[in-house]
């Protein structure tokens, strides 16, 4: 496709700065560093169309491959004065990257890769770098949908909201009563989801529709850290603070009707969102991780703009050590969503007096958006394996495509981007120009407009909760006084996001989905 004319240049910047540690600025416990460093020449970027914009290779900066950003004009005009663009080509100097340095359309700045941002590195001569999948391994989104219209459940919404909020602890820290023995807690790091469907915690069909069958192979308990098993030892089964979520949504439009009709969705059906991950377990991986990587380096000779992309030659020690922490931090992370969509069904059950297979609880899909994968991909004409970082961002494989369930084969895999909590979300599916274009990804929400703190200053003295409950929306929250983090205003309108997503080519809309009633820490 021709390049248009377009071109935007800009100024070099430093990223945030900081003290590390949870609150530093510059991210949770890894080691600070600058964004660009001193003296790096200003970003040239052009408009390749509508939905894709260029950073070019640039060889003084250290770039092995060019920068993708998929944003129309809108999100762009966002994104001028946001560092992510800049980690953008930070991630294009990694040994190794293939393609190019991906940003989806819903990126933002994050720690050392952008939130949104995909890379693909050789296994001969690629690097994994922790900062390309984030803190919260495996975060990720579960649907489940049920046989119950909008109308069935209007009158005990209030009570369905109240028995969900004391049925999942949540918050910052949130704790179940029971701790896991060590013993315990690698089983469920090597087993995922496996071990609660094992324990009747879950129903077989659970496993068909989770990524992976919801246990990532290569697992080593043995990598994770005795502070990372402590942490986790009494937090499976619950929902945590943030960006995390458990909603009670409408499906209001239906875009797909052959796709829409496979996931079992209609218009007027409640469906069930949880959106969440590894909890302390998974952050304290990320953090022991980093710290090994940042010492590792300069022993490989491996030296990149920023000290927030530490990474390792994907056939060392210190990788093969990281790949298998991830991986059990993963299934960790899968087997929290099992126990927390048992809960929901049981809170279900009581509320509405029947049973959730009377009532069609089926899971519809969980889909993973803080992982990296071994994935075969066409690379130069070739199809070779390589290692595909998604740090918010998620697989979108097409129809016909082996890793796909066999259930939604024919027309490809599920895809939730979620919105903020008082607007939509989207359930989308897969399409061909992801494999071509994006390594089989897509992007996994709206991206923030504003940090958290920003949001709190704009928002100081405005009642978020009396806004939704007069928009419809019921709220139950650990914190009220925290809800403006995640009001409307700190997001981008994911329907922006997802017409870019569509119109890249990524993903195909099958429905929309409106809140009733949101569950936060």
């Amino acid at each position: 496709m021709a390049r248009s004319a377009h071109r935007s240049s800009l100024a070099t910047r430093p990223g945030p700065t900081g003290p590390t540690g949870p609150t530093g600025p510059t991210g949770p416990g890894g080691p600070g560093g600058r964004t660009v460093g001193p003296g790096a020449p200003s970003l040239a970027i052009e408009r390749i169309d509508p939905y894709r914009w260029r950073i070019g290779r640039d060889e003084r900066r250290g770039m092995r491959v060019e920068g993708i950003v998929y944003a129309d004009e809108r999100l762009m005009r966002t994104l001028r004065d946001d560092p992510a663009l800049e980690q953008v080509a930070n991630v294009a100097c990694l040994p190794g990257i293939v393609g190019a340095s991906l940003a989806m359309p819903d990126v933002h700045w994050g720690y050392g890769f952008p939130v949104g941002g995909v890379a693909a590195t050789e296994l001969e001569g690629g690097v994994v770098s922790p900062g390309g999948i984030g803190f919260d391994i495996n975060c990720g989104v579960r649907v489940i949908r049920t046989d119950l219209t909008v109308e069935e459940i209007r009158a005990v919404l209030p009570r369905l909201a109240d028995a969900l909020f004391a049925a999942v602890p949540s918050g910052v820290g949130a704790r179940v009563g029971r701790k896991l023995s060590r013993d315990e807690l690698d089983q469920v790091l090597r087993d995922g989801s496996h071990w609660a469907v094992e324990r009747g915690l879950g129903w077989a069909d659970d496993l068909e529709r989770t990524e992976e069958h919801g246990r990532l192979a290569g697992a080593d308990p043995a990598a994770v850290s005795g502070r990372a098993h402590d942490r986790g030892a009494d937090q499976l089964g619950t929902l945590g603070s943030g960006n995390h979520f458990l909603e009670v949504e409408a499906v209001d439009e239906i875009g797909d009707a052959v796709a829409a009709e496979a996931f079992g969705l209609w218009v007027g059906q409640v469906v069930v969102s949880i959106h969440c991950g590894s909890r302390g377990l998974g952050h304290q991986v990320c953090t022991d991780h980093v710290a090994v990587m940042d010492r590792a380096m300069s022993r490989y000779g491996i030296r990149v703009p920023d000290r927030q992309l530490a990474c390792a030659p994907l056939g060392s020690s210190e990788a093969q050590a990281y790949l298998g922490a991830m991986a059990a931090a993963s299934n960790f992370a899968w087997a929290n969503r099992q126990l927390i969509a048992h809960q929901v069904r049981g809170a279900f059950e009581r509320i509405l007096g029947r049973s959730a297979e009377q009532l069609g609880m089926r899971l519809v899909y969980d889909l993973s958006h803080n992982i990296a994968k071994i994935e075969r991909h066409r690379v130069g004409g070739r199809t070779v394996e390589v290692c595909v970082h998604r740090k918010g961002a998620t697989r979108a494989f097409p129809a016909g495509h082996p890793d796909v369930p066999e259930v939604y084969r024919s027309v490809g895999q599920p895809v939730f981007v979620p919105g903020d909590m008082g607007r939509y979300s989207y359930v989308a599916v897969g399409a061909p120009g992801a494999m071509e274009q994006t390594f089989g990804s897509t992007c996994h929400g709206a991206g923030r407009n504003l940090s958290r703190h920003a949001a709190l200053r704009e928002l100081r003295g405005v009642s978020i909760a009396d806004q939704l409950e007069r928009a419809g929306i019921l709220v139950r929250a650990e914190r009220y006084d925290l809800l403006a983090e995640e009001a409307s205003l700190a997001y981008k309108d994911v329907a922006t996001v997802i017409e870019v997503a569509e119109g890249a080519g990524l993903v195909r809309r099958v429905a929309r989905l409106r809140p009733l009633a949101v569950i936060k820490g």
